[in-house]
């Protein structure tokens, strides 16, 4: 706070103050002037007559006791502008002492977590329970409340995973975030194939995993087949199945982040995507990290599922 802004403070507390004090002084008393009872006329009840008399001896002291009380309080924790008080009490402070407290309390509750793998701790129902907690107050924003994502934002319930599936895939995909890039291709598509160049290229990727390739588009497929091992086969490989370790998806399957409808899947190829997924590292800490990633690996290892929640595969 300024100079100017804290004596402008000041004054007006002061002047606040004092008005409270000269307003209790003035009216603890009759003045000259004041008009008697019988002089008022208003009468109600017979007995009951309005008119202007002193508040109370003990009221006009608590009051003053009001007022005491203000003053003290201010010198104690400051409210005189940049004055900080007697106390050398700050907001700021109070939030550190609350901060490093809680955080006292939280490294107790996750102690017993520290350093376990995500597929161990998945099969310990509390450290799911914390873990679903840290997830909705973190990554339900971007995968729902549910983990089935959207369209852009990864379902986390099934077992489709672009970077990797595994315990510690997961925990460096949540640890350090990850960032993927589908070039756009539209451009240079057509410089091979043509204006179709990119349906071309639909066509044989509907075709690879069976994703609803229209009647007669055989010919489109092969040529997009053509087109596809002249630039996509580096990062998506000859057989479609994709590229863990660049985060390129698997083509033969029937999930499609961005959604498979030709004009999405158009939209993929000719202007590129952009993902990220932030790393939570720093913001969580290794052990919440464990728990959040522990209960996303929960949601697609269920023993109920026909999965082994305390193994990895």
């Amino acid at each position: 706070m300024s100079t100017a802004w804290s004596w402008y403070v000041i004054v007006l507390v002061v002047i606040n103050i004092g008005g409270c004090v000269w307003l209790l002084w003035w009216s603890a008393k009759s003045r000259p002037g004041d008009a008697k009872p019988d002089d008022t006329s208003h009468v109600w009840d017979g007995d009951i007559t309005e008119y202007n008399k002193p508040l109370p001896r003990w009221w006009i002291n608590l009051f003053y006791l009001t007022i005491v009380f203000a003053i003290g309080y201010l010198a104690w924790y400051g409210g005189l502008g940049g004055y900080q008080g007697l106390g050398k009490w700050t907001s700021q402070g109070e939030h550190a002492r609350d901060l490093a407290s809680d955080t006292a309390r939280l490294e107790k509750t996750f102690a017993p977590y520290h350093g376990k793998s995500i597929n161990v701790l998945a099969g310990d129902a509390n450290a799911v329970r914390l873990g679903r907690s840290i997830f909705g107050n973190t990554c339900a924003t971007c995968h729902g409340s549910s983990a089935k994502g959207a369209t852009g934002y990864p379902n986390l319930s099934d077992n489709i995973w672009h970077w990797g599936g595994k315990p510690d895939q997961i925990l460096e995909t949540v640890l350090n975030g990850r960032e993927g890039v589908m070039p756009p291709w539209g451009k240079v598509l057509s410089g091979m194939g043509g204006v179709d160049a990119t349906d071309y290229v639909i066509a044989y990727v509907r075709q690879l995993g069976g994703n609803g390739a229209p009647a007669g588009a055989d010919y489109a497929a092969a040529r997009g087949k053509t087109l596809y091992e002249g630039l996509c086969v580096s990062c998506h490989g000859v057989d479609a199945r994709g590229n863990q370790a660049l985060g390129a998806p698997d083509l033969t399957d029937d999930y499609w982040l961005y959604g498979k409808s030709t004009a999405a899947m158009r939209q993929t190829i000719n202007n590129g995507r952009h993902g990220v997924m932030p790393a939570h590292g720093a913001l969580l800490g290794d052990t919440r990290v464990r728990l959040a990633a522990a209960y996303v690996w929960s949601l697609s290892h269920r023993p109920d599922a026909g999965t082994n929640v305390g193994n990895a595969p």
